[in-house]
């Protein structure tokens, strides 16, 4: 469950530009590649919200008197659990900095990426809730993978690089060489992209663990 809520000067998106704005924002944060199963990326595209606001005061600090629409100051902020807010962040603020550029592109007007601020918040476990109780991060990914884990199992891995594996859990390929995050299932060795997928199939086999591994 990922919310990000865009702050722009009034009337500087039309209605057509909001949507498209915030489609691509949801679309540049979730884009990895291919790097999880297609069917649990979509569950997390499922997941995520753009509020966008128009404040009606936006006063900046410059010395001079500024104009926040000219050109258009923005802000953007994401919820996401904590547990997911380290290693997220680098690529959110890449990713939805180039999303604003190329709908200022569209709209023909000059940009400057230092008026673009991007706040990554995590929020603290059992403070977000779905279905009407708290929900921590392992409970969200559990949620997105649930429907997909037994297609993610019996995926095809020809052609898959030598020395990795597809993560039971999610579908993203992890090498071997390079994790200790793995477990043996009937003579199987399974790889996993982190601790909270583990844990998960962990779980779900009746597996022990010899210590408690998290994703941060």
């Amino acid at each position: 469950m990922i919310v990000i809520e865009l702050f722009a000067p009034p009337g500087v998106l039309d209605q057509a530009q909001r949507q498209r704005l915030g489609k691509r924002m949801i679309d540049a944060l979730m884009s990895t590649g291919d790097a999880h199963a297609r069917s649990v990326m979509d569950s997390a595209h499922a997941l995520t919200q753009v509020l966008i606001h128009e404040p009606a005061a936006w006063i900046t600090g410059d010395r001079h008197h500024a104009d926040p629409a000219d050109p258009p100051r923005y802000l953007v902020r994401v919820s996401a659990p904590a547990a997911w807010r380290k290693e997220m962040s680098a690529h959110a603020i890449e990713r939805l900095t180039q999303a604003l550029a190329e709908c200022e592109a569209e709209a023909g007007r000059p940009y400057d990426e230092h008026h673009v601020l991007v706040h990554v918040v995590g929020i603290a476990e059992g403070s977000l809730g779905m279905g009407g109780r708290p929900m921590g991060s392992l409970d969200l990914i559990r949620h997105i993978t649930a429907p997909h884990r037994d297609a993610i199992t019996h995926m095809p891995t020809d052609g898959l690089p030598p020395g990795t594996v597809i993560d039971p859990v999610c579908g993203m390929t992890v090498d071997l060489g390079s994790t200790d995050l793995v477990l043996e299932l009937d003579g199987i060795l399974h790889g996993f992209c982190n601790g909270q997928c583990r844990r998960i199939f962990a779980d779900d086999h009746g597996l022990p663990l010899n210590a408690e591994l998290g994703s941060a």
